[in-house]
């Protein structure tokens, strides 16, 4: 059967001032218990969406940055969902609404009180369909930067080459191009990601990486700034390790960095560091000094762990110094 799919470019509500940057990638409808507990045990579940590239997406959409997004839902409820609440969030919506492929989903249970666990349900899902063909050239030509992660290259062998031939766009317009290598155990093995991978991480400008994630590509180091250092060996011009809850290290143009993370009871960790890529990467484009790059990555890190769902939580500009304020009422 010849496939059905429609292509939808509505734009969000934001004026698209400054630099752009572009994005691509796999947004999943999001079902999450809404209690503690075994998932057969329970009663209801949110909707919502979510995916790492969207997230951070949104992360610098809140931040003040225009974002082109690209990829592929079904023609399904789901769907629906997913480019409404993009749209909603003022994203440019390049969307290709695939007939023949459902639209992916996410589950989320929350266990105990500290601890997530997360399923896909994304095989022979429309996003796992992306195709070079669905990435235009004058969208990429026009950016100031494309935003890639290695979910998105495991998913298929034609969303892989999407990425491949985004990056390929980037580099031939002079884009800059980030990449966060944000490894899926559950999609694919270690050895197979870091050799696919390794091309993409060979063409960025700046690289995001957790310690285990760099290790695809380099040996193990005990201190996080050399390995950082050994990223930028393989290319990249600056290399930022996330630590979770220790911070993060980078290595920025020859300049070694560390921060700590912003302290906060966390409630949901998911979109953590999506949201340290968009507030690194909205500073970036601002033209502002690594040292100030860092400090937003790290204060949107922590709001987005502060408010339950992927991107929920991500703040604007005018929050970033609420988590350090001493008064916890503004009036």
């Amino acid at each position: 059967m010849e496939e059905q799919q429609r292509v939808k470019t509505e734009h969000g509500t934001h004026p698209a001032a400054g630099p752009r940057v572009v994005t691509l990638g796999e947004t999943m409808a999001l079902l999450t218990a809404e209690r503690v507990g075994p998932l057969a045990h329970a009663p209801s579940m949110a909707v919502g969406i979510g995916g790492a590239e969207s997230n951070v997406a949104i992360a610098l959409r809140r931040l003040g940055v225009p974002v082109t997004w690209i990829g592929r839902v079904g023609a399904d409820g789901f769907g629906e969902l997913v480019e409404r609440e993009l749209r909603a969030e003022g994203l440019d919506v390049r969307a290709v609404v695939d007939g023949a492929a459902p639209t992916g989903l996410m589950v989320k249970e929350r266990r105990t009180s500290r601890s997530l666990n997360v399923w896909y349900y994304r095989t022979g899902s429309a996003g796992s369909r992306l195709a070079p063909a669905d990435v235009p050239e004058d969208v990429v030509a026009g950016a100031s930067l494309l935003h890639v992660t290695g979910i998105t290259p495991a998913l298929s062998a034609s969303a892989a080459e999407a990425v491949a031939h985004a990056v390929r766009l980037a580099r031939a317009h002079g884009v800059t191009v980030s990449f966060d290598v944000n490894y899926r155990g559950r999609l694919w093995r270690r050895e197979r990601a870091g050799e696919a991978l390794r091309d993409v991480l060979a063409a960025s400008d700046v690289v995001f990486a957790g310690v285990e994630e760099a290790e695809l590509f380099v040996s193990p180091r005990e201190d996080p700034l050399d390995l950082a250092a050994a990223l930028t060996d393989l290319g990249p011009a600056q290399a930022v390790i996330k630590r979770g809850a220790e911070g993060c290290a980078a290595l920025v143009d020859g300049l070694r960095l560390t921060r700590e993370a912003v302290p906060v009871e966390v409630l949901d960790p998911v979109g953590a560091g999506d949201a340290f890529v968009g507030g690194y990467l909205a500073e970036l484009l601002a033209g502002a000094p690594p040292e100030t790059r860092l400090d937003t990555a790290v204060a949107a890190g922590a709001f987005a762990c502060v408010v339950p769902g992927d991107w929920e939580g991500m703040p604007t500009r005018a929050e970033l110094g609420l988590l350090t304020r001493r008064e916890d009422v503004a009036r």
